[in-house]
């Protein structure tokens, strides 16, 4: 069984998708004067190439007993978040089109660029503090927390994201979103 583990947890694939996990996570934890922009411009690179490295992580299943430890405080988590909100302050809203409440919804779901990369940022970063302790079976089961999540969670969040990234690093109008003017719970307003 521990062979087995370590192909895995050493797989080419999973190495990959840490050296990107932990590039992502420190590039958030260490940016300072940026413009949206840049910002954006460096989110739209390296979020596919995280979702690219997290889908070639080989499949495994957890060995121990205990939860993996959760480093991630929600210090640390406001921390991030409104770090990222501050640059997005006019463009963190955006509306949201791919969750299951919204076949219900007869308003819009809008959703926030901070607080989806900061949900990335927490799983992704939970993960690589236990990976990196060299553990190996606490290795195995972040990873498989991690991927568990990456497919039920922030896979999803990664897409939708990096959707309305796409949008204000491509977009024409530099109000891709919308004015200033409306405020997260106006989303009806959007349509």
């Amino acid at each position: 069984m521990t062979d087995q583990i370590k192909e895995i947890v050493y797989s080419r694939d999973s190495i990959e998708f840490v050296t990107v996990a932990v590039q992502y996570c420190a590039f958030l934890e260490n940016f300072e004067e940026i413009t949206e922009s840049e910002l954006t411009d460096k989110l739209t690179k390296i979020l596919p190439l995280l979702y690219l490295k997290a889908s070639l992580v080989p499949e495994t299943d957890s060995v121990n007993d205990e939860e993996t430890e959760i480093t991630v405080t929600e210090d640390i988590y406001n921390h991030i978040s409104s770090k990222l909100y501050n640059v997005y302050v006019n463009n963190d809203t955006y509306l949201e089109v791919f969750l299951q409440d919204m076949k219900y919804s007869e308003t819009p779901i809008s959703a926030s660029i901070s607080e989806d990369l900061t949900d990335i940022y927490q799983d992704t970063k939970n993960f690589i503090t236990v990976f990196e302790r060299g553990i190996t079976e606490n290795m195995n089961d972040a990873l498989y927390v991690c991927m568990e999540n990456f497919k039920t969670y922030w896979g999803q969040k990664l897409v939708n994201v990096l959707r309305a990234l796409h949008s204000l690093k491509y977009s024409a109008d530099p109000d891709a979103f919308g004015d200033e003017d409306i405020e997260p719970n106006d989303a009806e307003e959007l349509w």
